[in-house]
Order: C-alpha cells, then structure tokens, then sequence
C-alpha cells in the first residue's frame, strides 16, 4: 500500500518547540548578562526567558511522553533515546571533570601567595570535617541508589506497589540529602569568593547538589506518572533514563566526598605529612 509505514523509525511531525526554546534560551542568556551589568529592564527579560525554556521542556517533554503512550517508541527508537541518554551522562562527566581538574590543579600547586600560603588546604582555612554531615550524605545517597534499584526491579517485576514505594524512599532520601547540604554550607566557615579553596569546594558540590535536586525532579515526574497508569515492564525508558542520572550522582558523589573531603582536607594534609 502506498504510504505504509514499513520500518520501525519515528518520523517527527514539525514542532514549534526548538525554536521557542531557542528563542527563550537567548532572552535568558542576554537578559542575565544584561542584568549582571545593572541593567534594570535585565531581569524581567532573563525572567521571560527562563519561563519560556521551563515552558518547553514541560511542553516538549509531554509530547514525548505522549508519543510512548500511543505506540511510537518502538525498540529501535528507545536504543536511540538510551544512546542519547548515554551521550548526555557523558556530558555531564565532562562538566565534572572542569571542576576536578580546577580543585587538582590548586590543591597539588598551591600558589605561594599571601592567600594560599603555598600549601593546601590554604593558610586560615578550616575544611569541613569529612566525618560528619559529608559521611552522612554518603550514607544517604548509597542508600539511595538500592532504593532506586530496588524500584526498578519491582518495574521490571510488574511489582506496582514495589515500584512506588522504592520510588518515594528515593525521593525522601534525595530531598534530605539536599537539606543535609544546605546545612552543612550554612555552617561551613569559609565563603565563595576571596578564596580558591571556597570557590573550588562550592562550584564542584554546589553543581552536585543542583544535579541532586534536578534528579530528585525527575524521580518526582517518574513517580507522578507511575500513579498515571505509565510504565510497563516492556516500555519504560522515562524510568531507566531517571535511574541512570541518579546512579550518575551517586557515583560523582563518591569521588567528591574521597578527594574533596578527605583528600583535600586537614585530614588528608595530616595523611599526607605522615607518609
């Protein structure tokens, strides 16, 4: 029959979608810059544009979700979106590897100014003591990273009531990890700027933490569409793709809190001296 789907391949029906969020993209880029440089009208533009990027993914992201609903994730599409997933999380390890490398590079040639002293961590820094709130928030994120496993076994199971319950211990965890690390900095003695140690130590976890609230978001959509009826033990990409992000974070985590808070503390200065 002429005009008959023969091959498995979604073909995308034109969408307003990329433009918009390209437009908004530049609004917010431009408006913030602008606004960095104490332009009044800056803000409201940065504002327009941010909402019209979260207008976007909420937009583009319900089509998708829609297209898996009705038939058209096929298995060859799904390989392609965990190739993009996989390539995403490859971005991402590369975003971290910026700030490893900045930590690094301060921590093993400390600059032998007044500011650093020529020895790491600085002269009048006192780190965080690993042992604490660090270690705790290790604890929390393994753990999180069973109960997430654990949900996805009840999916693939076809255990509904598994799936849910694995995907709320996940995200409690994930939101008191957050709260764990918003303490911590609101008792850190050290601040951003005037300071390479503050701005290494808060530029690699602070992007961590935000990783953490955007996959805790992303456990919340996932658990929002389980009680939808979404998912099924054949189809659920939107689910793996959450796990994977969240198995992404732990695992940044782990090198965060042996080099950062160990390493890079008085206790790993202490180790080193000793050796």
């Amino acid at each position: 029959m002429a005009g008959a789907k023969t091959h498995d391949y979604h073909i995308l029906p034109p969408s307003p979608w990329p433009i918009v969020g390209s437009v908004s993209a530049v609004l917010m880029t431009v408006g913030a810059v602008f606004w960095w440089h104490d332009a009044a009208w800056g803000k409201w533009v940065a504002g327009l544009g941010l909402l019209g990027v979260l207008f976007t993914m909420f937009s583009w992201w319900t089509d998708v979700r829609e297209e898996a609903n009705t038939g058209f994730h096929t298995p060859v599409v799904q390989l392609h979106h965990r190739y993009g997933m996989m390539l995403f999380i490859a971005s991402e390890v590369m975003f971290f590897v910026a700030w490893f490398w900045a930590f690094f590079n301060a921590a093993l040639y400390p600059p032998a100014g007044e500011a650093v002293g020529g020895q790491w961590p600085p002269t009048g820094i006192e780190p965080l003591d690993p042992f604490v709130y660090p270690l705790l928030n290790t604890l929390i994120l393994l753990l999180s990273g069973t109960t997430i496993t654990w949900a996805h076994h009840a999916l693939i199971h076809d255990d509904r009531t598994g799936l849910k319950q694995g995907l709320w211990l996940t995200i409690a965890l994930g939101v008191v990890f957050t709260l764990v690390q918003a303490y911590e900095y609101g008792h850190a003695s050290f601040g951003f700027s005037g300071n390479i140690y503050g701005a290494t130590f808060f530029m690699a976890t602070g992007f961590h933490g935000f990783h953490v609230l955007v996959g805790t978001i992303f456990l919340i959509v996932c658990l929002w569409r389980v009680y939808a009826g979404d998912f099924t033990p054949r189809q659920h990409f939107g689910f793996e793709a959450a796990a994977w992000y969240w198995h992404f974070v732990d695992v940044v985590w782990l090198f965060l809190f042996l080099s950062i808070y160990i390493w890079g503390s008085d206790f790993g200065a202490a180790a080193a001296r000793h050796s």
